[in-house]
């Protein structure tokens, strides 16, 4: 009867430049099917999963819920950023026209045990994780990423998310979206550091300028969730030695 609507096609900047289509046609019809047969099936609340993208480009920090839809988007992100809004929006139709209970979040940059580590297609945490530790087995020198390490961005421990998800289940009823975030930002570059040391990779980090950073700063006001009872819990430097051990010992399963 209750319904978590967090499936989505993802990824981090190449994979958003490069597959630009596939990012806007299948979320939308992800977000189709499953929330108009939600209200079909009179499925009893469903919250939907929105997106720290989906806030204008140049959005006053930190980003309040009322700031959605008052600018231009992130032109990287924009097709990804685009379906996650229309889902919002279907959700807030759906509620006025026939009464549903559909909730939506939006969570900051999420990472954690069982997240995808490809290359291409993850986040950005995550791709460094696995490019960090295939540098480290090849015993290379350097590492290259793109941008200049300068952005800033939130991130959010998986295990706290899904506890912040069941809490709106339980506690939210309002159509309008609900930011979830930890309050506290990182650039690039200390995120790079952290998982450097972490995964003991010896090399140089270098930076490709020449690549896109996306947009600058990415700090999710969550003080309208906070208020409602609910805190983050688990710090960067604990979640990054968290999953950068669960990354270990899946690569050595791989392997097997």
């Amino acid at each position: 009867e209750y319904v978590f609507l967090a499936a989505a096609k993802v990824g981090g900047i190449m994979a958003n430049k490069k597959y630009k289509g596939d990012f806007i046609y299948k979320n939308l019809q992800i977000q189709n099917n499953v929330i108009h047969y939600s209200l079909k099936y009179d499925v009893k609340k469903l919250l939907f999963m929105g997106a720290s993208c989906i806030y204008p480009k140049n959005c006053p920090q930190p980003m309040k819920e009322e700031y959605l839809m008052t600018g231009p988007l992130e032109e990287t992100s924009e097709a990804y950023s685009i379906a996650k809004i229309a889902g919002i929006k279907m959700c807030q139709s759906y509620n006025e026209q026939y009464g549903t209970n559909f909730i939506s979040a939006i969570p900051a940059n999420v990472y954690g045990p069982g997240c995808h580590f490809g290359l291409e297609n993850s986040h950005v945490l995550s791709a460094m994780v696995r490019k960090f530790s295939e540098a480290r087995e090849r015993k290379e020198k350097k590492i290259i990423f793109w941008g200049t390490g300068t952005p800033r961005r939130e991130f959010l421990y998986a295990a706290d998310l899904a506890e912040a998800l069941v809490y709106l289940m339980n506690k939210y009823d309002s159509s309008e979206p609900i930011n979830i975030g930890t309050g506290k930002e990182i650039s690039i570059k200390e995120l790079a550091n952290k998982i450097k040391n972490i995964v003991n990779f010896q090399g140089k980090i270098e930076w490709d300028k020449s690549k896109p950073d996306g947009t600058k700063r990415k700090l999710l006001d969550a003080k309208k969730i906070n208020s409602l009872g609910w805190n983050s819990e688990t710090s960067l430097d604990e979640g990054l030695e968290k999953t950068i051990a669960w990354y270990n010992i899946m690569h050595k399963i791989e392997k097997i």
